[in-house]
């Protein structure tokens, strides 16, 4: 009884940090995007799904992960990730970035999209290499037509 009393706060511990949904590193250059198979190498572009069980998606753009929803239960999606284009390899909300298509900005399938956590940068890089600005929801209904 004594025994049980030591392991089981290590036990419990390990219980609850399996189950923390959130995002996994991208292994930029060995990882394969979920979508296109493509190896995702941009570090300003790639994103990631997490769904509410924590099983992780990666993909090397923003609209690879938007054409994989297409055929998949959404509603299973905890995190919608993409990458911050003014600092590389950091993941932030995607349903919350501001988003630009900017043909002076390519992207790695050619949408010429990135996100951006603060809607104050996209319009400053808009500013220099003009194009549209989009939410989320926005984006999702000129992709997804």
């Amino acid at each position: 009884m004594q025994t049980l009393k030591h392991y089981l706060p290590v036990l419990l511990l390990l219980i609850f940090t399996s189950c923390n949904v959130g995002p996994a590193p991208i292994n930029y250059g060995s990882d394969s995007c979920q979508f296109c198979t493509m190896t995702i190498v941009d570090k300003v572009h790639a994103a990631q799904i997490v769904t509410q069980k924590g099983k992780v998606y990666k993909f090397d753009a923003t609209e690879c992960m938007i054409n994989f929803t297409k055929e998949f239960n959404t509603s299973e999606i905890q995190l919608y990730l993409s990458n911050n284009y003014t600092e590389p390899e950091i993941l932030i909300d995607a349903t919350k970035a501001t988003f630009l298509i900017s043909e002076q900005i390519p992207s790695p399938m050619g949408a010429f999209l990135s996100a951006f956590k603060n809607k104050s940068d996209a319009e400053k890089f808009q500013a220099d290499n003009g194009g549209q600005l989009y939410t989320w929801n926005q984006l999702l209904s000129k992709l997804n037509n």
